[in-house]
C-alpha cells in the first residue's frame, strides 16, 4: 500500500517511529499529484516547495526525538475559500483571482499549531453556491470513482482530493450540505460540526446564519482528530460558541447498546434513489444489529426545508457580495463612471449562479417581499429547528441518506438549477437547524459509485454521532479507501 492511501493516524504511527519520513511522504503525495490531478482537477494551486520545506523541519524535530502531534507532517488541502496568508484564496471566482490574503483565518492559525502539512488550495462551486464543483470559474473537477461525473460540491475539490489520495485529509466549508454531499459522492467522510462550534473567522462569508468549516477525511478517527485541531471558541467571531471542546478522539468506541437511532420518514420518500435507500435502510439494520434500537420519527417540515433555505442563504448571500464592486479590492473593470465600474466588474467578473442567487436574495429582501418571503422563511426555519428539537427527546441520533442519489454525470444537472437544488434536500434541514452531522459511507451503487448515509446529533454533541458513526464503520470495510 502506498503512503498515500493510509490514514493520517495509521501515517502518525509510522512517522512518530521513525518508519518514514515526512519528507518521504509528501513526496509521495506529490508524486499522486503528478499522477491523478490533470484527470481529477481537484487543485487551484500547488505549494510544493513551502509544503518540502515544512516536511524537512517536521523531520529534523523527529530525528532530535521530540514528540509530535496527531497531525504534524501530515498532507492537507484547503478549501479556497479559506483565507491563506500569502496564498491565493479565489472562491473560485475571477473577481478574486489575484487576491491574496494578509492574514490566516483561524482555522488555519489554529492548524498551523499542529503542523501539518499544506499542500495546495482545493477547487470548489464558485463562493461555495453549488452542488457539483462545476460553477468554478477555472475548471471542473471530476469524481475519482468516475470521471465522467461530479465530485458533489461545493466542497469538490476538498473531497475528490482526499478520495483519490491527492491528500490525506481536508478542510471544506458546509452551507447546506457542502461537506457531506461531495464526502458521500466521492466514498470519504466528511463532518459538518454544530453552528459556532469552529470559527468562521477567515472564511469567506457566503450565508453568515448558516456557514461552518469542517474536516473531510478517510474515516472517522481522522475526522475527530481534525475537529480537535480547529474546533474552539474564537473571539474574532462573533457567532463563536464558548462552549467546552472535548477531546473528540476520546469518543471513538465501538459501542451503539441502547443508541436510540431515529430514522426520519421524509428522507424516505419518492425521488430517492433505490441504491440510496436500500444502503441506508441497510446500514440502520448493522446498527440494529450491534445493539442499537432503531424507531421511524417524523420532521414534519422537511419539504419546506429547500424552499426555506433557498431564501434566507441567497439574501444573506446578497448581502455578503456586496462587497465585491471593484472598489478596494479584487478585480475592477473600468467604466465611464463608479457605477457602470460597479456594474461591469460584477457583471464580468461573477459567474450565472452567483448572479442568479445574488438575484434572487435582493427580489427576497426588497420592499413589499420581504414579509411574504425573508420574513416569512425565517419563521418557517423556527419550526424545523423544533422538529429537531422534538424529534431529539425520544432518540440520540438522527440516520438519515446524505444525498438522494450517488453522484451525477457532469452536466446532468447545471441547465436546471432546481433540479441541483433539490440535491440539497437531505441536508439542508441541518445547516437551518445548526445541528452537527457526518456523512459515512455505507456502500456502493452497482455502478461503483460511493454511497453515502449521515447522522444528525444534538447541538455541540458530535460525540455521539462521532461515536455511532466509529462503530459503524469498525463492523464494515469503507474506512480508509482510496479510489484506483
Amino acid at each position: 500500500m502506498s503512503l498515500y492511501e493510509k490514514t493520517a493516524h495509521e501515517l502518525h504511527e509510522l512517522l512518530q517511529s521513525k518508519k518514514i519520513s515526512a519528507v518521504e511522504l509528501t513526496e509521495n503525495v506529490f508524486d499522486r499529484i503528478d499522477e491523478k490531478e490533470n484527470l481529477i482537477g481537484a487543485f487551484l494551486e500547488i505549494t510544493k516547495k513551502q509544503a518540502l520545506e515544512s516536511a524537512k523541519k517536521v523531520d529534523e524535530k523527529i530525528s532530535r526525538g521530540e514528540k509530535i502531534s496527531a497531525l504534524e507532517g501530515i498532507p492537507c488541502a484547503i478549501k479556497d475559500n479559506i483565507c491563506t496568508k500569502g496564498i491565493k484564496t479565489t472562491c473560485a471566482s475571477k473577481i478574486l483571482e489575484n487576491f491574496v490574503p494578509p492574514y490566516d483565518a483561524t482555522v488555519i492559525t489554529k492548524l498551523k499549531k499542529e503542523n501539518p502539512i499544506f499542500i495546495g488550495k482545493v477547487n470548489l462551486d464558485e463562493f461555495a453556491m453549488g452542488g457539483s464543483t462545476e460553477n468554478s470559474a477555472y475548471k471542473i473537477t471530476k469524481n475519482p470513482y468516475d470521471v465522467e461525473r461530479v465530485p458533489g460540491g461545493s466542497s469538490g475539490g476538498s473531497a475528490a482530493a482526499v478520495a483519490s489520495g491527492e491528500s490525506i485529509f481536508a478542510l471544506g466549508s458546509d452551507t447546506g450540505g457542502s461537506i457531506r454531499q461531495p464526502a458521500s459522492f466521492c466514498g470519504v467522510v466528511g463532518l459538518k460540526p454544530t453552528y459556532g462550534r469552529v470559527s468562521r473567522y477567515g472564511l469567506v462569508a457566503y450565508a453568515s446564519s448558516l456557514d461552518q468549516i469542517g474536516p473531510v477525511t478517510r474515516d472517522v478517527t481522522d475526522c475527530a482528530t481534525v475537529l480537535n485541531a480547529i474546533a474552539g471558541h474564537d473571539e474574532m467571531d462573533s457567532t463563536s460558541t464558548n462552549a467546552t471542546v472535548p477531546d473528540f478522539t476520546k469518543s471513538l468506541i465501538a459501542d451503539v447498546k441502547n443508541l436510540k437511532i431515529g430514522l426520519p420518514k421524509e428522507y424516505f420518500v419518492k425521488g430517492i434513489d433505490a441504491e440510496v435507500e436500500k444502503s441506508v435502510k441497510d446500514a440502520a439494520k448493522v446498527f440494529e444489529s450491534l445493539g442499537a434500537e432503531i424507531s421511524e420519527i417524523s420532521l414534519p417540515h422537511t419539504e419546506f426545508a429547500i424552499s426555506t433555505y433557498y431564501l434566507i442563504a441567497p439574501a444573506e448571500a446578497a448581502t455578503n457580495l456586496e462587497r465585491y464592486d471593484g472598489v478596494s479590492y479584487g478585480a475592477r473593470v473600468d467604466g465611464a463612471d463608479v457605477v457602470e465600474m460597479m456594474t461591469n466588474t460584477r457583471t464580468e467578473k461573477f459567474g450565472e449562479e452567483v448572479k442568479r442567487r445574488i438575484i434572487i436574495g435582493n427580489y427576497a429582501l426588497s420592499a413589499g417581499y420581504y414579509d411574504a418571503y425573508y420574513l416569512k422563511a425565517l419563521k418557517v426555519r423556527t419550526l424545523i429547528q423544533k422538529d429537531f428539537t422534538d424529534a431529539f427527546k425520544n432518540v440520540d441520533v438522527i440516520l438519515a441518506p446524505t444525498a438522494p442519489t450517488a453522484a451525477f454525470k457532469i452536466g446532468e444537472m447545471i441547465s436546471d438549477p432546481l433540479k441541483m437544488y433539490l440535491q440539497d434536500v437531505c441536508t439542508v434541514p441541518l445547516n437551518l437547524a445548526g445541528l452537527p452531522g457526518i456523512s459515512v459511507p455505507c456502500g456502493f451503487t452497482k455502478n461503483n459509485l460511493p454511497i453515502g448515509f449521515q447522522l444528525i446529533g444534538k447541538a455541540l454533541d458530535e460525540e455521539t454521532i462521532l461515536k455511532a458513526a466509529f462503530t459503524y464503520e469498525q463492523s464494515q470495510n469503507f474506512g480508509g479507501q482510496v479510489a484506483k
